[in-house]
């Protein structure tokens, strides 16, 4: 059952991706051309040389980005399967595609919302070459200390539920993450190298269409596999 669900949940990925593909085609690609060409009219100005193409922009765009997607959406849907087999009939009585879409919308949650509103992603001619480093190791660190969160705000779940009763406990719960999240963005450093005369309108619609980007993977991830599972589950039980 377990590799029935792992293929499944690969499936589900690729699908997923290319719908996310096609979002970031449509809104993210014109962004990141107009920061390409606020880049380019910078160096420009400066005197500086263009650096080389290695890959063509139509390649990165077409070819390179949906082969991008593609690998990373299958990856996904392989780990997605994997914690979904795990977690079913371990947390909660939840059905097939009520887990599924509860387990989308926490990886979310976890991996994407909450990095990117302390480390929001930024488009070309954003940030310091020298400072990748550095910005590279504090997103990642943000990502496990909201993984940490989520786990405390979890183990202290079901205290909480028996005590306050479901609704209550739920609340306080969330709570709980929310906090830590407060109190672990605080301590993270803020990285502000976006340029004074960088368009906002740009930034802003790249950031918006990066977190739209993702939203529009999980969201399709968990609805298009919560039905796959629950085939797969039924038959196991038939």
């Amino acid at each position: 059952m377990a590799g029935r669900l792992l293929t499944r949940g690969m499936m589900a990925g690729v699908a997923a991706a290319f719908l996310a593909f096609l979002f970031a085609r449509i809104f993210g690609e014109p962004q990141v051309n107009l920061a390409i060409a606020f880049e380019s009219a910078k160096d420009l100005a400066s005197g500086e040389l263009p650096e080389p193409e290695l890959v063509s922009r139509s390649v990165q765009a077409s070819f390179g980005l949906l082969t991008a997607a593609v690998m990373y959406g299958a990856a996904y849907g392989g780990i997605f399967a994997t914690v979904f087999a795990f977690a079913y009939g371990r947390v909660g009585r939840f059905s097939p595609r009520a887990l599924s879409a509860l387990l989308a919308t926490a990886a979310f949650v976890i991996f994407v919302l909450v990095p990117d509103l302390k480390y929001p992603p930024n488009p070309p001619a954003v940030g310091l070459p020298e400072t990748i480093t550095l910005r590279t190791e504090t997103y990642f660190g943000m990502i496990l200390l909201s993984l940490c969160a989520a786990t405390a705000a979890f183990m202290t779940s079901r205290p909480l539920i028996r005590r306050l009763g479901q609704w209550n406990g739920i609340l306080v719960t969330i709570a709980v993450f929310i906090s830590l999240i407060v109190a672990a963005q605080a301590g993270m450093p803020d990285i502000d190298e976006v340029p004074t005369d960088f368009p906002a309108t740009v930034l802003w619609r790249f950031r918006e269409a990066a977190l739209g980007m993702q939203a529009v993977l999980w969201i399709t991830l968990g609805l298009l596999f919560g039905p796959l599972a629950a085939r797969i589950l039924q038959k196991q039980v038939d």
